[in-house]
């Protein structure tokens, strides 16, 4: 796939290039102290980890605003963490505990945070992405200039609500932003293979009339010049947009895959070397002489601290009830 390399000349400020790295640094630990927890023993259900794709909701954040809503995939902890929630309510969430943002019972893959208005992570391939358009299609009633961001993968889009989802996305001229993080396999099929057809998966876009543009999704400068322009075009009325990140995840499709049986440690290892979307950007931000290997240090020595105290949070917290799993599951009129 060919990637489309965006220009970024002057127009992102030092502060919001050094609030992207922190964010990818705040995504990676979590994934990473997640992984280490769940081998452990102390999270159940499955985790899908995003570790390797942590440009792509970085890049996009400097441009969202607080009352913007964002809707996720089961891949969505980076996503929301961008987004800017409550660490420790995440966290006691995937531990199933009851000061978890649904009471523990929506799980890694099902974490609403409606105080930071994310809509929800979703564990259905795809089915975000019409709920996505709904939620657009209410703030286009109710709340001029707000947009929704929905993130989805690449295997997403050769589903039936994808389809359904940028038709009347299209249709009724929302503010909404489709982001595929394109890590080149869905589950464990490989882009070329069931998109063999087409450069750019941001392609499919175009059946709807809805502009796109593919960026390196490991380059979070890339990232972030298109998400400057797409959000500023959504936001002012201007419809509907999509980008696609080329990324990669280290891990398998979950923790229960190892990921060999479609792709080599080889290739694994040659992307974590030479195109690590935290690496890239540490290294250009000390070149320009905006982050030294204090702040660095600094940065990294305090996420890891924000962890130790999240995961310490969880374990201390209740475990949810069995009675709590049949609560709110009618609403009461």
């Amino acid at each position: 796939m060919k990637e489309k390399v965006i220009d970024m000349e002057n127009k992102i400020k030092d502060a919001d290039l050094k609030l992207i790295y922190h964010t990818m640094i705040r995504i990676r630990e979590f994934e990473e102290r997640i992984v280490v927890e769940f081998r452990k023993g102390n999270i159940p259900g499955f985790i899908h980890i995003s570790s390797g794709q942590e440009a792509i909701p970085a890049g996009i954040m400097p441009f969202i605003k607080e009352e913007d809503y964002f809707i996720t995939t089961h891949r969505g902890h980076g996503d929301i963490i961008s987004k800017g929630v409550n660490l420790n309510a995440v966290m006691a969430e995937l531990f199933a505990r009851e000061t978890g943002y649904c009471r523990g019972k929506g799980g890694s893959m099902h974490v609403m945070a409606f105080d930071k208005n994310v809509v929800g992570s979703n564990g259905i391939v795809g089915a975000n992405v019409p709920i996505a358009s709904g939620v657009a299609l209410a703030c286009k009633k109710r709340k001029p200039g707000v947009i929704t961001v929905c993130f989805l993968g690449d295997g997403a889009t050769c589903t039936g609500a994808f389809h359904e989802g940028l038709e009347i996305a299209s249709v009724f001229d929302l503010p909404v932003i489709f982001v595929i993080c394109n890590n080149q396999f869905a589950l464990s099929t490989n882009v070329k293979f069931h998109s063999k057809r087409l450069e750019n998966l941001s392609e499919k876009a175009k059946a709807y009339g809805i502009p796109s543009v593919t960026v390196d999704g490991n380059d979070a400068i890339a990232v972030a010049e298109a998400a400057s322009e797409v959000v500023e075009k959504t936001r002012s009325g201007k419809g509907p947009m999509m980008i696609e990140g080329l990324t990669y995840r280290y891990y398998g499709h979950n923790l229960g895959d190892s990921g060999l049986a479609y792709r080599t440690k080889e290739e694994i290892e040659n992307m974590k070397i030479n195109k690590d979307p935290i690496i890239r950007m540490c290294r250009l931000l000390k070149d320009k002489g905006i982050l030294t290997d204090e702040e660095d240090k600094k940065i990294i020595d305090s996420v890891k601290s924000e962890m130790d105290k999240s995961v310490e949070f969880a374990l201390n917290s209740k475990e949810a009830s069995g009675e709590e799993a049949l609560k709110d599951v009618y609403c009461d009129m």
